[in-house]
């Protein structure tokens, strides 16, 4: 049953408290270096203290409340910098997930690109900060999603009718592979206890979402409603977390509206506004999820409606048109598998529980009400229509319905790609959404490379080589199956074999016999923040561990790693060859390539970060990256944090709120060096209460020279050998210790972090002298403190710019980049004569000014 529309929210908070809070305030940034400037501008309205005492009817739209409301905004949400006040130019009735390409004077097709609706499919994204549960939701649509499968072919069997059934035995069988641990409610989890979506090793292990992933869904609505036909649904489930948020750009552009995640006791959060902002700036209709709803922390925000007004207020800060500020709102629990769209029943099935004393079901209904949304709200998948006749009347394009896939027989085909990989038996591989006609197996297909941004020249379009198509695939859950019938139509996200391999992301494949006039446009990127180098391991115990060792291996497969990340740039270091500039955008990304790198058998080093800083091109002032920094700890440790980050991080606090639960939130806004190694070091500080996200903001003014508090003391070895536990007995009093006895050390290596300023020499692997004479103290027995053992991301945060991190398949280890002391005194000698004759420089020109 088709959900009715959203109920108008009746209960509305007292405000005027809250609102007494805010203070009007307006920043004007510096422009970037980018190709456009940033203009961040935000601005509080306090409401009137009338307001509170209002009686708003439920059946008043969503743009009468705000206005009566005075257009209250919460404290935390802000408006992006990169995000202009002003709504889109287009409406989700012309929803389009690429620019419609106009063909340039002077070629010589001239055929008309108009739009078309591909009827029976729909394409859409789950977005949502990190850990609000849509990978749960995803799993929970897939068991819904077979369940609906075997009921109608059950019910075809029954009625006797054998050609719905033989159809049907193919979509049971295509989901099958996605019906992760039995219909019913409970959690979606597949036979290990995980996630069924997060099927990569390193995501299981962390609980994160690294990669988009889509999955084909056939789902047929209940039999009492007025739709019993079978429909296509691709859903695509996003990573949450800032530093894979290009995985969320790159993929937003194969759907056609969003289903956004948030947690209803939490409410939207930094990657919220980033992935909603993104999804509204495409014209995409989004449909929100209020998740965990049965949480005793959700039931307050949800009875007085703070997380509702919360993102009513994120909808119009960033820009969203009349259509998509009537966004349909659900209320549900993805790990108990019910959903709703009355704020009541979930409040009763929060409170009692979904199953009555009597055995029966309360209102709520499985995540088939969310399917039923998505056919309902999110619109058919926009097509290209390429159509000679000029003269044709345009009133025709979008709105002329929705087309079988049987009209685009005559089309040519294109197709874009988002993800491309390597088979050992089917060869390169591509995934993508197709935009117009229809390939089958055996059809020729030619590469158009992406346009390259800011060239407008009618030339830009670079041909690449031919191929033909091997085989169609669809994603069900997370397996590939073979596409049946092996025809993929506009509209479709499928997975090609026999492309070239030469093919890129956000390249285009089209027909070789009738090609399209050019390449599909796709959303550019967000840019990078950070750059490390690396380099093959050459230290003393390089070599005994890993399998591909050299600079050459290392090299080749970071290049191969950018055939598909597309946040991730590759170059050659001009300085030393021998290394490679690896440019990302964060400290998690970067940990999470080292650490796939090392399981596969490679052996590298990593030198500490550099933020990539850049100059605007009209005042010629060096620019730096900020990001906007959320911080959620307890109340007594607020002071800690605002020291952390506004000393010598050089932060700004710009919110600051409590809650009833002794929480407190806190938004900063810092240069993205200032971040560095920020984590582990507040979540000492505050015990591990601290939650930190952190998203881009904007590139603003160079903030000058920056002490992070990286700059500590080490324990460096100055001998090799096995650690022992009589050396690191008398060592733990200097400071904390890296290393455990019996583990493996070499000069030149940290083993522990000292407790006073600037580096100590020390031997680990001193023994216990060896003689015949024997005390009680003598043999007293070692008890040593457990080692601090830190992974790669915590690492690159950590070092000091002297020193490199060291990573084989079995070890990660800290040490210098010069190995021999007497090297190491002789460079810090130059240096301090260096900042010397500097600081004599600066005072000598100081006092001719004077």
């Amino acid at each position: 049953m088709m959900l009715a529309s959203r109920r108008s929210v009746a209960r509305i908070p007292r405000v005027s408290s809250i609102a007494t809070m805010m203070t009007g305030r307006a920043i004007a940034s510096s422009s970037s270096s980018s190709s456009s400037s940033y203009d961040r501008a935000r601005c509080y309205s306090v409401v009137p203290s009338s307001c509170s005492s209002l009686d708003i009817s439920p059946m008043a739209g969503r743009r009468e409340r705000r206005r009566r409301l005075g257009r209250w905004q919460h404290p935390v949400i802000g408006l992006p910098s990169c995000i202009s006040a002003s709504p889109p130019s287009f409406s989700s009735s012309s929803t389009v997930s690429a620019a419609v390409e106009d063909v340039p004077d002077g070629e010589e097709d001239r055929a008309v690109v108009r739009r078309r609706r591909r009827g029976g499919i729909r394409n859409v994204a789950i977005v949502a900060h990190v850990d609000h549960g849509k990978t749960t939701l995803v799993d929970e649509l897939l068991k819904v999603a077979a369940s609906s499968v075997a009921a109608a072919a059950a019910a075809a069997a029954n009625a006797g009718n054998p050609s719905p059934s033989s159809s049907l035995s193919s979509s049971v069988a295509g989901n099958s592979g996605n019906d992760a641990g039995g219909g019913g409610g409970g959690e979606s989890k597949d036979s290990e206890g995980m996630r069924l979506m997060d099927c990569g090793d390193l995501e299981k292990e962390r609980g994160i979402t690294i990669t988009s992933k889509v999955t084909r869904l056939d789902y047929y609505p209940p039999p009492n409603s007025n739709d019993c036909v079978r429909y296509v649904v691709n859903v695509v489930d996003t990573p949450g977390h800032a530093d894979f948020a290009g995985e969320v750009d790159r993929i937003l552009s194969t759907v056609d509206g969003v289903v956004l995640v948030v947690d209803a006791g939490e409410g939207p959060k930094s990657q919220t506004k980033y992935v909603l902002s993104r999804a509204l700036s495409l014209g995409l209709k989004p449909i929100v999820v209020l998740n965990k709803a049965d949480r005793a922390e959700s039931l307050g925000r949800l009875e007085s409606g703070r997380t509702e007004l919360e993102l009513m207020d994120l909808f119009g800060a960033l820009g969203a048109n009349d259509d998509q500020m009537e966004y349909r709102t659900l209320y549900g629990s993805a790990r108990g598998g019910w959903i709703t769209d009355d704020v009541d029943v979930a409040l009763d099935v929060a409170q009692n529980g979904l199953v009555m004393d009597d055995g029966a079901t309360r209102r709520a209904s499985d995540m088939r009400g969310l399917l039923d949304a998505i056919l309902e709200v999110i619109p058919a998948p926009s097509v290209h229509w390429y159509d000679d006749d000029e003269d044709e009347d345009d009133e025709e394009d979008v709105t002329a319905g929705e087309k079988g896939a049987e009209a685009f027989n005559d089309q040519p085909f294109s197709m874009t790609a988002t993800t491309v990989g390597y088979d050992p038996y089917l060869g390169r591989t591509c995934t993508g959404r197709v935009y117009s006609g229809r390939a089958t197996i055996g059809d020729g297909i030619t590469l158009l490379h992406r346009r390259v941004a800011g060239d407008d020249s009618t030339s830009a379009t670079t041909m690449g080589p031919s191929s033909q198509v091997t085989g169609i695939f669809a994603n069900r859950g997370v397996s590939r199956a073979p596409l049946d019938p092996p025809i993929a139509v506009a509209g479709d996200i499928v997975t090609l074999s026999g492309v070239p391999d030469s093919t890129r992301v956000g390249d285009t494949l089209t027909s070789s016999g009738r090609m399209v006039p050019r390449p599909v446009d796709t959303p550019p990127l967000a840019p990078p923040t950070l750059s490390c180098l690396f380099g093959a391991n050459n230290g003393p115990l390089s070599g005994r561990e890993g399998t591909f060792v050299s600079s050459s291996h290392v090299r080749a497969r970071l290049e191969r790693e950018t055939d598909n990340n597309v946040t991730l740039a590759v170059e050659k270091c001009e300085s030393d060859a021998e290394k490679t500039v690896v440019y990302g955008r964060g400290e998690l990304q970067i940990g999470i390539l080292v650490e796939q790198m090392r399981r596969e058998g490679y052996e590298m080093i990593i030198t500490p970060p550099q933020i990539l800083t850049t100059t605007c091109p009209r005042t010629g002032v060096k620019m730096e990256p900020y990001e906007e920094v959320v911080v959620d700890v307890d109340a007594e440790y607020s002071g800690t944090v605002v020291n952390a980050l506004t000393g010598a991080r050089k932060g700004v606090l710009v919110e600051m709120s409590d809650d009833s639960q002794g929480k407190t939130r806190m938004t900063f806004e810092v240069p993205s060096r200032g971040l560095l190694g920020f984590g582990p070091e507040i979540a000492t500080a505050t015990r591990g209460t601290a939650v930190m996200h952190h998203c881009y903001l904007e590139d603003r003014e160079h903030a000058g020279a920056m002490s992070t508090g990286s700059e500590r003391g080490k324990l460096v070895s100055n001998e090799s050998g096995k650690a022992t536990s009589f050396a690191l007995d008398s060592l733990s009093s200097r400071g904390t210790l890296f290393v455990a006895p019996g583990d493996l050390v070499y000069p030149g290596m940290v083993v522990g972090e000292n407790a006073k300023s600037g580096d100590l020499e020390v031997n680990p692997v001193r023994a216990k002298a060896l003689t015949n004479m024997r005390t009680q103290s003598k043999e007293e027995k070692v008890h040593l403190p457990p080692p601090r053992r830190m992974n790669v991301e915590e690492l690159i945060g950590y070092m000091s710019e002297d020193e490199v991190i060291e990573v084989t398949p079995l070890s990660v280890r800290l040490r210098k980049l010069e190995l021999d002391a007497g090297a190491r005194e002789r460079a810090a000698r130059t240096k301090k004569k260096q900042m010397d004759s500097l600081k004599l420089m600066a005072k000598g020109g100081g006092a001719k000014k004077k």
